[in-house]
């Protein structure tokens, strides 16, 4: 039974998250659906990352095992055929060796955070990126995000329902990147804690307002409690850009 890995882009405003849920439409469910009207089966797809309702993906990763094979191409054109009018595109699909796994083989994800920081409305990127009309110092948001860097109970970040077993992670790259009124954070870790990118990125921009200062940020950490973070930034910003196996 050939095992497939998909490449997957998705707008998830509409969606409740990529995890099924028997009530609200999800991303999982609609990519199941979508196998299922190819191959008449009820496969699991697996993803490699959990996005919350309302995230995005750029390049989510996922898997699935399928009783018949393809030719190149077929399988991908099928599922976007199939996937119409969802906001969800296969980019690509390609058979994998049978211990692929997408979400236990992978070695690195990386997610970028948007910010407009401007006080005009939103037009084009309504539901894509968060808008932050005050002033942002994204100098002193970079400076201060080094001190999230490295291994560090994560506990401050993490979401109250989180069901990881240990809130211990280690963070590879937490970058912020000013381009005009583009505000573009950049992170990346072996895995992250339900909530914590966005977690991050709005203790950040209490730090890009003045509210914070990198000390204050690194205190957060050490406190290792919830209460100690600042806002959680809206989902909407948020994209799972790659993962890398």
């Amino acid at each position: 039974m050939p095992r497939y890995k998909l490449t997957i882009e998705y707008d998830g405003t509409p969606f409740s998250g990529w995890q099924i849920q028997d009530t609200a439409p999800t991303v999982q469910g609609a990519l199941e659906a979508a196998v299922k009207a190819i191959c008449g089966e009820d496969v699991r797809v697996h993803g490699a990352g959990r996005t919350d309702a309302g995230v995005h993906a750029r390049g989510q990763v996922a898997h699935c095992d399928i009783a018949k094979s393809f030719p190149r191409g077929r399988l991908r054109d099928g599922l976007n055929a199939h996937l119409r009018p969802h906001p969800i595109a296969v980019l690509a699909a390609e058979i994998v060796a049978d211990d692929f796994e997408a979400r236990f083989s992978a070695i690195k994800r990386h997610y970028l955070y948007r910010i407009v920081n401007t006080r005009a409305n939103l037009a084009l990127d309504i539901g894509r990126v968060w808008r932050v009309p005050r002033a942002l110092d994204a100098a002193a948001m970079h400076a201060a995000a080094q001190r999230l860097l490295g291994k560090h109970d994560f506990t401050t970040f993490r979401d109250t329902e989180c069901q990881a077993r240990s809130p211990e992670k280690t963070l590879d790259q937490l970058d912020v990147v000013r381009e005009g009124d583009a505000v573009n954070i950049v992170t990346s870790a072996r895995s992250f804690l339900h909530s914590q990118v966005r977690s991050m990125v709005g203790s950040l921009v209490w730090v890009g307002e003045g509210r914070w200062s990198a000390d204050d940020l690194a205190a957060a950490l050490k406190a290792r409690n919830r209460a100690a973070c600042g806002p959680v930034a809206p989902p909407e910003g948020l994209y799972l850009v790659r993962v890398d196996y």
